[in-house]
């Protein structure tokens, strides 16, 4: 989706999508339908008001219904349907749920993340995963605006989930050349 792209390197190309409910999720998913790459979602929950579910265009998608955490699953999808590029947005968002039941955050931010980068690296179709992140991940930092050198800081349960996500992707780049961007 770069300027840079060549202009038939998303029709026919197999996508898939965590956290396709999600504002980035619903919008992320338009625009490549619109590029005609083939889209797969993943869909835990079905929200009524996003904009995947709200447009219909939820009914013309392959979507699997599950959770990010389920490794099992994840690894089945992307091997069905020999995903080529995987967008990772799938996240415990809301900071204030973050804040009062941290355990859920960090387990689905965490773990899902992780789940996720083992089964791109299990699947040999997979050729970039593409990884949500946040400026929450680098806490408070003195120095604006953040760039790729700028230290993970998270405190808070949030921002310490998406920084661990953050690490964990970048170790899958490095230990395994797992082609990551974050």
């Amino acid at each position: 989706m770069t300027a840079s792209a060549p202009e038939n390197f998303w029709p026919r190309r197999r996508v898939f999508i965590t956290g396709a409910t999600g504002l980035l999720g619903g919008w992320l998913t338009a625009r490549l339908r619109q590029m005609a790459a083939d889209v797969v979602c993943l869909i835990r929950d079905w929200v009524p008001h996003s904009n995947l579910i709200r447009s219909g265009m939820a009914s013309e998608l392959v979507t699997v219904r599950g959770d990010v955490r389920d490794q099992a699953l994840i690894e089945r999808a992307l091997a069905e349907y020999e995903i080529q590029t995987v967008y990772h947005l799938a996240a415990q968002t809301t900071v204030g749920v973050a804040s009062s039941s941290p355990g859920g955050t960090l387990d689905t931010n965490i773990r899902g993340t992780w789940v996720v980068l083992e089964a791109c690296r299990a699947t040999p179709t997979v050729e970039q995963v593409v990884l949500a992140s946040s400026d929450k991940a680098y806490g408070d930092s003195p120095t604006l605006p953040y760039d790729e050198g700028t230290p993970l800081r998270g405190v808070f349960p949030y921002d310490v989930s998406k920084s661990c996500a953050d690490l964990i992707a970048q170790a899958y780049a490095r230990s395994y050349d797992l082609p990551v961007a974050i």
